[in-house]
């Protein structure tokens, strides 16, 4: 997924209906291509080009793991 992709201006996190951001692969907090809600430190996972934005494939980010994700968001 390119960071330019319209998409991501109207994907939406599945519990909170709030604004998606677009991480890079970058081991080991990263290993794939993920989008994340810093709101309720959750994500994504993006598998073969599209996002698995079901509940249930969200993944909890520890407080550390947040912060850490939290730095790799561009403003």
């Amino acid at each position: 997924m390119n960071p330019e992709d319209p998409l991501l201006k109207i994907l939406a996190c599945p519990l909170d209906k709030g604004p998606l951001h677009l991480l890079e692969p970058a081991e080991p907090l990263v290993p794939q291509e993920v989008l994340y809600n810093p709101r309720l430190r959750r994500r994504y996972p993006i598998v073969d080009g599209i996002p698995q934005l079901l509940p249930s494939s969200g993944e909890q980010m520890s407080e550390d793991e947040h912060e850490q994700l939290l730095k790799r968001i561009s403003p």
